[in-house]
This record gives C-alpha cells, structure tokens and sequence, in this order.
C-alpha cells in the first residue's frame, strides 16, 4: 500500500459494550443474511408546528411566526428565519430581531390534530402509512409505484395530494430504508408543480448518497461528539469503520447508526391502524336558525356517538362541541362532565353552547355540528359504587345552566395556581374549565419551585384584601427589618387598631420574598409566623406599605 493513502480512522478494541449487550459481532444491525431495506416513500412537511399552528390562528402563510416553549424559540416561519429568528433564541431577542413577530405557544397536540387529514389523504391513496411525527410519514412505494406508473410519478402525486390537504409545500423522498428516504425528501426542491419536490434515490445507491452528508444527523448527541472528536465528521467516514469495530465499541445503538449511514437501513416499516373516527357530524341544509330546531337535529347523531363510545368500553367526560354557521363564523367549546356524559348530556351541550349568544356570537343559521370526545376514560372506571359516587351530578347540571344564561365567566370556582404569596395563588376558573396548568397567559405554573413559597401547612383564612396592623416592641415602637434581614426588636404585641391589642407568645422570621428585582414592578417584603395569647397563629407580612395580617391559621 502506498504511503500517502489515506485509511479510515480504526477504533481500539480495548472496551466492552457501553450497554453490556451479549450479542455477538456477527449481528451488527440486528438484519437478516441477505435481507435489504425495503423500497421507502417519505412524505416530508416542512415547517410543519408553524404551518399548523398558522391554520389554527389563521395567519396568512408568509407571517413571521414563532412557536415557543419555556421562553425559547421552538420552530420559526420562513419569513421570522429570514431575519435571524432560529431555534433555541429566546423571545425578547426574537421580538428584538423581528418587532413584527408573531409569538405563540407551541402545542404538540394541535400538530397531531392538524396532521390527521393529511394521513386520511394519504391512506386513501395509498395502504400501509405509517406516522413518524406529525408532517412526517412513510409509505411502501412498491405499490404505488406500479398504481401510478413509476415512482416519480407516485411521489408527486402523493406531494400533490398533501398540499391540497393544506401541507404547504411537501416533498418526497424514495429511497432504500426510512432514514435515507427522509434525508433524500429534504433535500428535495419546492414546488410540486415543477417535478422537483421528489428526490429519488436509484435501487443500491443509498450509501453513496448518504456518504457527504454530516454526521450530526445521527440521532446521538453524544456518539456524534465523540465521533469529531476523531476527526469522522460525514456518514460516509462513519461507514467506513468496520462493523464489529463499532459494536465492540459502542454496542448495539451504535451498531444501529453504523448501519443507517452506511445505508443499510433496518428500520421496520409499520403501518399505523388507522383510529375509528367517533365524531358526530350533523349537517343542516337549509340552516337552521332555531335553538329547538338543532338541538332535535342532532339527538340521534349523540345517541349514535355516546353508544360508539361504549361500544369500545370508553366513556367521555370531555367533549368538544363546534358550530359552524351559514356566514362562516365558528363557535367552539370545549365541556366537561363530573363523571361521563350521556345523550341528553351531549344535547344539553349544544343547546346551551347555542344559547349563550355573547358567547357564542352566531349571526345567522347553524350549518353543522360537531361533537368530538376531547377526553376519555376506560368505562370500568366508572361503574356506580352500591351506595353512589362521585359528585351529585344535579349541582353540575344547575350551574352548567347557569353558566350558559350568563355568560361563561360568570360561574368561577377556585383553585390552587403558582406564586410565591397567597394572593397570587389564589385563582378564579370558570366552571367546567381546567385549572390553569401554566400555559395559558397570565397563569403560573403549579409544579415549578417558587423558592420563597409558603411552605405546607396553609392559612385556613387568606384575607382579601390584607388588613393593616401594627406590630410593636416592648417600648411601643414598631418593629423594623433591615437590610440584612435583622429586627430592630422583638415583636411582642399587634393590632389592628388601638382599642384592640394582641400580645405574642411565639413568632418566627423573617423571611424575604424578593420579586423582579431587575424590573420597575419590584416587590420585596418580609414575612412572619406568629402565635397570640388566644392560641391563634397569623401570617404578618411587612412591606414599603406596612405591616399586614396576610392570613389566619385556623
């Protein structure tokens, strides 16, 4: 061998499995002898959260969008990329960046929803789809193929039929195996039109493809950084190592990578079954324009919906309930039952949905309705016990009522929500809603530390608003707190006017809240547990404003 010829870096045999797996070298790649990667079409939406969520809030295709999720970029339209708005930004530097920029939470759920027509589209055309993530599925093109009269022309008119879906520019890509057709569909052009939203790798050619491209498409942070570290930066310097090298190395999972850059693909190809649809959909030609009339529409499409429910040994306990009427306005809500809904439930729902015209805002008749389950439960969870449970269903029912009279906000019940003091914790929902779980404006998760919180055992009274007291020393002098969280004296009496003096037998503190202190909005205060001759403990709070009794211990 020549001495200027260059060799692919060799890995040391002298450590076991990372995994501790006892298979041996002989099966690197978990494959058959002789068995190949099957013939893959990979459907490729781009963009596809942004592209989602843009249909939800019906936003025009080329507005600069953000998705975010714990104060950071998630995904980014076309037009927010343009101008520097990428993953992983955070989004006061992204509003800096783009000050027209549309910011909105990212929901994984609303991806799975938007995805679903597109895989009915695909299903129609062609069997045996199956979803990798929402705006990405594969699909044996064998078929296809001999259906459509080769595979470009099934690869376009599978990108076709996707953007009539509302895909918003999908692409293709046919290969040996699902990671190199997927590697093929985005490097693919847009534009079905012009035949290029396709790329089809030939029959055996999948390593030579994959061979420049970078090793950072693995999935495996850490292999990866391992792997440039010894100067292998492309899938193609990766397959060189051999096999039972790697698998000596790195075990099965870097076996399992070894394999797909070396194009030999093992992924299995499994179709999804496709979900049994148990919306009810009642269509209304002419509209109608009466509550009664829509309400007796649609009694037997919830019949129909509530026995599909048990017939799959399923109950629901939250429904969502969408009216589309004769002018294009949508009215859509989402109802909660104690226990689990019946018919007469269902079509309670509507009628009240309809009612509430501040609520609802309909103009003019009601075309369809649509009742879908938005949560549901095993049916065995909720047999009647020999003597009841569960909440009295009557009380839901009156307020439900109420509810739809008045308006949606006029029925709160309370809940525990996020915050360092008791006010901030104290939160109002309307009846029938999910307390807020942190993503919604204005609402603080519950789960998060909150250092400086109250710690367990809570006030039995939160008072509303504070009352003003003083707490005083020995001398009558009021109590201060420096800087440095050191009383000026020890408290021994408060009140809350002077006809009314409690002395203290016990106290404890203070201890700092200290909020936004980079803000204008600042607070900072200093809390105090103390007890009083009667027994009763308080929670005194001082402040800039005073001292306050924030709560009793009842």
């Amino acid at each position: 061998m020549s001495p200027h010829t260059r060799r692919a870096p060799v890995l040391r045999l002298d450590r076991r499995p990372s995994s501790g797996s006892a298979f041996p070298a002989s099966t690197v790649g978990a494959e058959l002898p002789g068995a190949e990667p099957p013939r893959v079409a990979v459907l490729w939406c781009p963009d596809w959260p942004v592209t989602a969520a843009a249909q939800h809030e019906k936003l025009p295709p080329d507005a600069p969008i953000a998705l975010v999720t714990k104060n950071l970029v998630f995904a980014s339209s076309g037009s927010a990329r343009a101008e520097g708005v990428v993953r992983g930004l955070r989004v006061r530097e992204a509003q800096a960046r783009q000050p027209g920029l549309v910011v909105l939470d990212y929901d994984p759920a609303l991806d799975s929803r938007a995805f679903e027509p597109i895989i009915a589209a695909m299903e129609e055309l062609v069997p045996g789809v199956q979803v990798l993530r929402p705006g990405l599925c594969a699909v044996r093109v064998r078929g296809a193929a001999r259906y459509y009269g080769g595979e470009r022309a099934a690869g376009l008119f599978l990108a076709g039929r996707a953007d009539e879906e509302g895909a918003g520019g999908a692409r293709v890509g046919i290969a040996d195996g699902i990671f190199t057709a997927d590697q093929a569909a985005r490097r693919a052009s847009a534009g079905a039109g012009s035949g290029q939203a396709v790329r089809i790798v030939p029959a055996g050619e999948a390593a030579s493809f994959l061979e420049p491209l970078g090793i950072g498409l693995l999935d495996d942070e850490q292999l990866v950084t391992l792997l440039r570290r010894l100067g292998i930066r492309t899938l193609g310097a990766f397959a060189q190592l051999d096999a039972a090298d790697v698998f000596t190395r790195f075990g099965p999972g870097g076996a399992r990578l070894h394999s797909l850059a070396s194009g030999r693909d093992s992924w299995p190809l499994t179709p999804r079954t496709p979900p049994r649809d148990l919306d009810a959909v009642v269509q209304f030609e002419p509209a109608l324009d009466r509550v009664d009339q829509v309400a007796f529409g649609v009694r037997t499409a919830a019949e129909g919906f509530i026995d599909a429910l048990t017939a799959a040994k399923l109950v629901c306990t939250a429904i969502r309930v969408e009216l589309d009427s004769d002018s294009g306005e949508l009215s859509e809500r989402v109802w909660l039952h104690p226990r689990s809904f019946t018919p007469a439930d269902v079509v309670d729902r509507v009628r009240w949905q309809l009612q509430g015209a501040g609520e609802v805002g309909l103009k003019s008749g009601v075309t369809r309705v649509r009742v879908s389950p938005e949560s549901v439960d095993a049916i065995g969870n909720h047999e009647g016990g020999l003597w009841g449970a569960g909440p009295d269903e009557r009380v839901h029912h009156g307020l439900s009522r109420v509810q739809s009279m008045l308006g949606h906000g006029a029925v709160l019940m309370p809940s525990v929500g996020g915050g360092r003091t008791l006010s901030d914790r104290q939160q109002l929902v309307a009846w029938g809603d999910r307390p807020p779980d942190g993503r919604a404006p204005g609402a603080k998760p519950v789960d998060q530390p909150w250092p400086g919180r109250l710690p367990d055992p809570l006030p039995g009274t939160v008072f509303s608003p504070r009352h003003p007291v003083h707490v005083l020393s020995a001398d009558g002098a009021s109590v201060e707190v420096g800087d440095r969280g050191t009383v000026s004296a020890p408290p021994v009496r408060f009140s809350a006017n002077s006809s009314e003096v409690r002395r203290l037998t016990a106290w404890a503190g203070p201890w700092a809240i200290d909020e936004r202190w980079w803000s204008a909005d600042a607070r900072s205060a200093w809390r105090f547990q103390a007890v009083d001759e009667t027994g009763c403990a308080w929670l005194l709070v001082l402040d800039a404003g005073g001292w306050w009794a924030e709560a009793r211990y009842d």
